[in-house]
């Protein structure tokens, strides 16, 4: 059961970044349909843009998300049993060891980033050192483990990647239709059936291509943590410790720090708290979720 869901989630995530990719294509034919009078041009532009950023984005230092994260690296002495807890995780999954960070705040937290698992780092919350015991903590640093032995962190910048490539041909495209889009379709006054669909895909392709890449990116987000979840108790061998642990994280209070949309996606835990109405939006699926597949495995 553990093997199929870790192995179904991955199939699910390759077919939303092949969806990402759709929507950079078709937000390209837009740009390049409105500007050059060129879809396809517009396609290899934009796949090209979309490129760039993803190889950006894979190739940024783990120290700039943490010092946008505001937490210090630690040593074996400063926090042995976090330190100790990273360690022995990173020696079941067979990964070289993450470094270790720690955030000042209050709040039951913590996230992975880093490109791959060489140059990889873990980072947990003050507040969730104090509230945590050895199992939880075991719980919580396995899923962090598993992000990277997993790859998910690469994933996850390739899709943040992605739709800032999105939403800046979306921005381009629109500039577009108030300044130059208007001139080359005054140049076509007899405008045929065909000219005109297009249009109205250009048109569609730049209002909602970049509110269905953010529904993508966070549903790739929701994957992660459910496969994560797994992952864990694949390394812990020990389930109750990461219910237990998310439990406690579910009346976790808001972050005190203010976090960008960025890395709120690293987070085990959605670090505010929303409305039912925003929980479409979420980054992360709800923790009850999370518990019950776990319970269920």
């Amino acid at each position: 059961m553990l093997y199929q869901q870790i192995a179904r989630n991955k199939r699910r995530t390759v077919y939303l970044l092949l969806v990402f990719f759709l929507l950079l294509a078709a937000i390209g034919a837009a740009v390049g349909y409105l500007w050059l009078g060129n879809a396809l041009g517009g396609i290899v532009i934009a796949l090209i843009i979309g490129f760039i950023y993803a190889i950006s984005m894979i190739f940024q230092s783990t120290a700039v998300v943490m010092q946008m994260n505001h937490a210090r690296e630690v040593t074996e002495e400063e926090a042995p049993q976090l330190y100790h807890t990273v360690e022995d995780m990173a020696l079941v999954a067979k990964i070289p060891m993450p470094r270790v960070f720690i955030l000042e705040d209050n709040s039951l937290n913590a996230f992975a980033t880093g490109s791959s698992p060489d140059n990889a780092a873990v980072a947990v919350t003050t507040g969730l050192l104090d509230v945590m015991n050895r199992e939880e903590l075991e719980g919580v640093i396995g899923h962090e483990i598993s992000h990277i032995r997993n790859y998910d962190i690469r994933i996850s910048t390739i899709a943040v990647a992605l739709a800032s490539a999105i939403t800046l041909l979306s921005s381009v495209g629109s500039r577009m239709m108030w300044f130059g889009g208007g001139n080359r379709r005054d140049d076509r006054e007899s405008s045929s059936g065909l000219e005109i669909l297009l249009l109205v895909f250009s048109l569609l392709s730049l209002i909602l291509a970049p509110l269905a890449a953010s529904l993508v990116q966070l549903a790739i987000s929701r994957q992660r943590e459910y496969q994560a979840d797994a992952s864990s108790v694949e390394l812990t061998r020990n389930p109750y410790g990461l219910i237990s642990a998310l439990k406690k994280l579910d009346h976790s209070p808001d972050m005190e720090q203010e976090v960008d949309n960025a890395s709120a996606a690293l987070y085990i835990n959605s670090p505010k708290k929303e409305s039912n109405l925003q929980s479409l939006f979420f980054t992360h699926p709800p923790i009850a979720d999370r518990i019950d597949r776990l319970e269920h495995m």
